[in-house]
């Protein structure tokens, strides 16, 4: 069969490229460029715990020592500290890294990946569709026709594949803009991320009264100033002189020595596409959404994007059409980006309303500091990651089903399992193979050896019946799952989210709730990979 075309070589197209191979589909990714990404300081992400457990999960390196962690997160207004968050292991931490890092290490774990193919320098200038698959033409020192089984649109805000498959992509231009600067020096506080909003200190320029400082490692910091809506120039005197305004308030009136790095102006816009489906091509990351105001971060959901298409993605490339289980995909990762522009949408005129009565209202900065806090923290409507509620992959109602912790649908808590050869692993680890993962929660389990209880209980009986269900699925033990009672099984997408929780080995129930996770009956998608081969 044909492989995956991924067109773009960004984070997202090249996340995508290491896990579909990591489920052994070949790819091919198109990169326009030659190869490498220019080192920009300035140009930074911030991942939430389970995106960067998902990268490390797919190259195998610890992002700690590439990007940093932060230690905390202060917001202070004017001069009064309105909140402070000390990271100490019971929350999940932000990691801070330069793209160019980023894609590094991802390049750097593809090279050793022979079901990839980087055909640099290939720009896609044209593509047709059948119903067998996609031909794609690139343009370049070595322009050529690339063949796939599907194509998949990672190629950012302009992206080509879009506008080739006539997705509209509306939406708001310049929500926000920020001047950015990566520099290194010293700071008074240590590793502590900042929000300042109205900072007592005059500053030269158009300003909108706040700066967000984010550390990096080797004592480099990107420093961020929203600007005012309009389209005033940021000349490089005008920066300079912000950067030594802000260094020297932050200093008691002294500017510390500093080396500029990096420079830059950010304008963030607010788009979703209409379709991220279009039969065999579909979009990922910028290319499909963009968001990023009010502190969160777009190429976080663009890994998600990533995360929920490729084990979808690799059941049709082994299996055969699965029309149900491909639709999900717009389905469940549109609906979760579209809330979070509504949520950014509709806090922006409170957070930037600038003035009127709602600022004397007594609590409303301490309200105005907690929605920031929750986007720069992935907290909240803004920045939470999203559960799969109402997605079409969802079972009927279970006789056995009973709570947990993990609501269905959203992302399982990472705890220690036994795998099936009797090494202790995290849960996290066993995602992204393209198998369900059914996890018996049984106390004691950690202290004996597995041979005493893999034929004891009802573990033969459970065993039993995921050898029965329709897909391929791995039996994991776990002392305990947060909010779980002995003997409670959990049902577990291929991207970490939560299809039930069944109170104890109930066969039936278990087939269903698989049966649906990969998108219904065989007899069903047989049926509508015929109904789709034929338009």
């Amino acid at each position: 069969m044909d492989p995956v075309i991924v067109v773009g070589a960004g984070p997202v197209g090249l996340t995508l490229a290491l896990a579909l191979a990591r489920q052994e589909v070949p790819c091919v990714v198109l990169d326009e460029g030659p190869g490498k990404d220019e080192p920009r300081a300035s140009r930074t992400v911030v991942l939430r715990e389970d995106t960067t457990a998902l990268i490390e999960r797919l190259t195998g390196v610890p992002l700690d020592r590439v990007g940093a962690h932060w230690a905390g997160w202060r917001s202070v207004r004017r001069k009064q500290v309105m909140r402070e968050v000390f990271f100490d292991g019971t929350e999940p931490v932000p990691l801070h890294i330069a793209q160019h890092v980023l894609t590094g290490v991802l390049r750097t774990a593809l090279a050793d990946e022979p079901l990839v193919k980087i055909a640099v320098e290939s720009r896609l200038d044209g593509m047709e569709q059948e119903s067998s698959g996609v031909t794609a033409h690139t343009r370049g020192p070595k322009g050529t026709w690339w063949r796939g089984s599907y194509l998949v649109g990672c190629d950012g805000p302009r992206s080509t594949v879009r506008k080739l498959q006539d997705i509209r992509f509306p939406g708001r231009t310049a929500v926000e803009r920020h001047a950015v600067a990566a520099l290194r020096t010293e700071l008074p506080w240590y590793n502590e991320a900042l929000l300042h909003r109205m900072p007592p200190w005059r500053m030269s320029g158009p300003s909108a009264g706040e700066v967000t400082a984010r550390p990096l490692p080797d004592g480099v910091w990107r420093l961020d100033w929203l600007l005012p809506p309009g389209k005033d120039l940021v000349t490089p005197e005008l920066l300079l002189t912000r950067i030594r305004e802000t260094l020297a308030g932050w200093s008691g009136g002294t500017t510390p020595p500093y080396e500029l790095l990096d420079t830059g102006v950010h304008t963030v816009h607010h788009r979703l596409a209409r379709r991220w489906r279009a039969d065999r091509v579909f979009l990922a990351g910028d290319a499909a959404h963009l968001h990023g105001s009010l502190g969160t971060h777009g190429l976080d959901e663009g890994l998600r994007d990533a995360d929920n298409l490729a084990w979808k993605l690799a059941l049709a490339w082994h299996h055969g059409p699965h029309e149900a289980l491909l639709d999900s995909y717009q389905t469940e990762r549109r609906a979760i980006v579209a809330a979070r522009l509504r949520a950014a949408d509709q806090a922006l005129p409170l957070l930037r309303g600038g003035g009127g009565l709602r600022s004397y209202v007594p609590g409303s900065a301490r309200g105005h500091d907690s929605l920031l806090t929750d986007g720069h923290l992935g907290h909240g409507p803004l920045g939470a990651p999203g559960a799969y509620a109402d997605s079409p992959l969802a079972p009927p109602p279970l006789e056995g089903e009973v709570p947990v912790r993990t609501s269905p649908g959203s992302s399982v808590i990472d705890v220690r399992v036994t795998a099936e050869d009797g090494t202790f692993v995290r849960l996290r680890d066993r995602l992204g193979r393209g198998a369900l993962l059914v996890v018996l929660i049984a106390p004691g389990t950690g202290v004996w050896e597995r041979r005493h209880w893999v034929s004891a209980g009802i573990m033969p009986q459970l065993a039993a019946a995921v050898m029965a269900l329709p897909h391929h699925a791995e039996l994991l033990v776990a002392e305990s799952y947060p909010g779980a009672a002995a003997h409670t099984v959990l049902l577990v997408r291929p991207d970490g989210h939560l299809v039930t929780a069944l109170g104890g080995v109930r066969p039936a129930d278990l087939y269903a709730a698989a049966e649906a996770a990969v998108g219904g009956p065989a007899k069903a998608q047989a049926e509508a990979g015929a109904t789709a081969g034929s338009r």
